[in-house]
């Protein structure tokens, strides 16, 4: 078949000036007037004036395609990253739409039911809401546009979000801090502003990390090919050229921005939303982001469940209770809490199963026209929260959904009552605004 399409090419390309005569290119030839190669090996075969036209637009398409544009390194670094995140976007997208299809089966019959579409998440680079599956990969592609406007920014952003690991993160910033710190030192040596690519400390704790180029280049270091001592090819090295007082002041900032860099991370969205008062209220059906499990452990659940009421008429010790809830909790990620207002409507919120009570606290405050006034909220069986302890939901059986009462601290309310003052509202407009029914 390939020879086949290399005659083809040449016949529709080139044509015969002769016996011994020299082929000459022919422009002007038309794909359906060329008489075809295999027709010549095989007479009871020619291709169809429909065959020659398309071979014909596939050759010009060919021979019109331009050659790749030529990055620079830090172009082809980025072009890479693009590609990997497309990559990554693409593989755990169809992941967790194969796992959301078979988890939805197994906890939830109906999608209308579910008391929350999802978990959702705010970019703090863009403000864009994400899904789960969507967050590191829209982070990283918002990390690369910040090149643009301010390449040492993103350089540290990339180092700290990019790589995982902690630990190697520290080190390679510790060896960029040093080399900084030796250049600022000894400001006229050459040796301290060069750094050798092979070298097998840089190699091995700095190069590996994503962004530390980035951040070198940012600084002003240039990839130079220079000579080495003992052998014939050159090497490649960073350099960078002769400071002023006033550059090598500009670096320690950078270098003090690197050390203080921390991760950009996706912020729980916690989806507020406000309800009519409804007799629906402690029905909860969560989605299959709630769960820590996977699709396979999500079958089990419904299992498991069937179980619960045989195990409950078991006797057993406190500490068996305890022990069964607290691996009953690591279950969940996250947790869906409504908070029941004196007037009856619902206040609901998505959070994380390890927050502490003083962020719930926070949520409900800020949800409020009078925030300022006290509050308490009252967990299921009577239990009244305490927003100066720093217990996460988990702990005080708040995962992976539950229903608390709200209510205004009594003698405060009874002095505002005694001075004639009253809210109108209690929670504000823009909430109010969305309110609906719960089904």
């Amino acid at each position: 078949m390939k020879k086949f399409f290399d005659d083809f090419k040449k016949d529709i390309k080139f044509k015969s000036a002769g016996p011994g005569k020299k082929l000459t290119e022919d422009t002007s030839a038309k794909p359906e007037k060329v008489p075809s190669v295999s027709s010549a090996k095989n007479k009871s075969y020619a291709p169809s004036e429909g065959a020659q036209r398309a071979g014909a637009a596939a050759l010009a398409r060919i021979e019109q395609h331009q050659r790749p544009k030529v990055h620079t390194s830090q172009d082809a670094i980025r072009n890479q990253v693009k590609r990997e995140l497309e990559a990554e976007a693409a593989a755990l997208a169809e992941k967790q739409n194969a796992a959301t299809a078979e988890g939805t089966n197994v906890l939830v019959q109906d999608l209308a039911c579910l008391s929350v579409s999802g978990v959702y998440f705010t970019c703090p680079l863009t403000g864009a809401t994400l899904t789960k599956s969507k967050r590191e990969v829209h982070i990283k592609e918002a990390i690369l546009m910040r090149f643009e406007e301010d390449a040492v920014e993103a350089s540290v952003m990339m180092m700290h979000t990019f790589n995982k690991d902690r630990e190697k993160v520290k080190t390679a910033v510790d060896i960029i801090s040093k080399y900084v710190d030796n250049i600022c030192k000894n400001p006229t040596e050459e040796k301290y502003r060069r750094i050798k690519l092979s070298n097998k400390v840089f190699q091995e704790k700095v190069r590996c990390m994503e962004g530390s180029r980035e951040f070198l280049e940012a600084l002003g270091f240039i990839s130079v090919m220079l000579p080495v001592d003992g052998q014939e090819e050159e090497e490649e090295f960073l350099v960078l050229p002769e400071q002023s007082p006033d550059d090598l002041e500009l670096m320690k900032e950078r270098r003090d921005r690197l050390q203080r860099g921390e991760p950009v991370r996706a912020q729980l969205d916690r989806q507020p939303q406000v309800f009519r008062p409804s007799p629906n209220a402690q029905r909860f059906e969560l989605p299959p982001e709630f769960y820590n499990l996977t699709a396979e452990e999500l079958k089990k659940e419904q299992q498991q469940r069937s179980d619960l009421v045989e195990k409950n008429a078991m006797l057993r010790t406190k500490a068996m209770r305890e022990k069964e809830e607290q691996r009953e909790r690591r279950k969940y990620n996250y947790t869906l809490l409504r908070i029941r207002l004196p007037d009856g409507s619902l206040l609901q919120g998505t959070f994380y199963a390890w927050d502490r009570l003083p962020v719930l606290f926070e949520f409900v405050r800020e949800s409020l026209v009078d925030g300022w006034q006290p509050f308490e909220l009252i967990a299921p069986g009577s239990q009244k929260l305490q927003e100066s302890e720093e217990v996460a939901l988990a702990e005080c059986n708040l995962v992976p959904a539950a229903l608390l009462t709200f209510a205004w601290d009594a003698a405060v309310q009874a002095d505002i009552a005694a001075a004639g003052g009253k809210s109108s509202s209690l929670l504000k407009p823009e909430l109010l605004e969305t309110i609906r029914t719960l089904s």
